[in-house]
């Protein structure tokens, strides 16, 4: 199993790389966002590192590298591929617009901006929004712009919460730790990061009470 990959990027075509590392080249299929992102700049013969979901099964034998520029990207597509009739390589496709606003359409039950994702219809946005809707509270926090990728995984609940948002999803410490203490205040009950990042985000939304 690939998790990861450092190399240098020796090809790049129209939606995939081939990262060299280790003397072997690997073949990557990007997401749009991904993609995007790599091509600002010329990214031929430069170094690149790549968060790694990978996937061979029984019907498709040859193994697929799909490759994110942070691990909470690939988060999201794991979460997003468990929905039934969403497989790797459609999930791969349909990440056209940034993740923080996927998730949001999601957590605000919002079917027709889903329906903008390339290739999802009406019928696969409502599937994704009842498998997904209330668990993608932290996603729909995300920054839009680069956020580093390290992810602290120690600590109680509301230390974890609040260096997540800090260091992964962009929030100054201060305004985290509000956040969190606010939302802790309205959900003391929350025994779960999910639980606490979902009522962070509820507390965030403009009609939220």
């Amino acid at each position: 199993m690939i998790r990861y990959l450092c190399g240098t990027v020796i090809k790049a075509e129209e939606n995939k790389i081939v990262v060299l590392t280790g003397g072997v080249g690997y073949e990557v299929l990007l997401p749009e966002i991904v993609r995007q992102a790599l091509m600002q700049t010329d990214c031929l013969n430069k170094p690149v590192e790549l968060f790694i979901s990978y996937h061979q099964t029984v019907q498709q034998p040859k193994p697929v590298l799909i490759g994110f520029s942070t691990e909470l990207e690939l988060e999201f597509f794991e979460a997003l591929i468990k929905v039934k009739d969403i497989g790797p390589t459609m999930a791969c496709r349909a990440l056209t617009l940034p993740i923080p606003l996927i998730a949001r359409a999601i957590e605000d039950r919002d079917a027709g901006s889903i329906q903008q994702l390339k290739g999802i219809g009406k019928r696969k946005a409502d599937m994704i929004i009842s498998e997904l809707q209330g668990r993608l509270g932290k996603f729909a926090l995300m920054r839009s712009d680069d956020m580093p990728p390290p992810a602290p995984a120690s600590g109680d609940l509301v230390k974890q919460v609040t260096e997540v948002l800090v260091r992964q999803l962009g929030h100054q410490r201060t305004e985290a730790q509000k956040m969190v203490q606010e939302a802790l205040e309205r959900r003391p009950e929350a025994a779960s990061p999910e639980e606490l990042f979902e009522e962070v985000y509820r507390g965030t939304r403009p009609h939220a009470h």
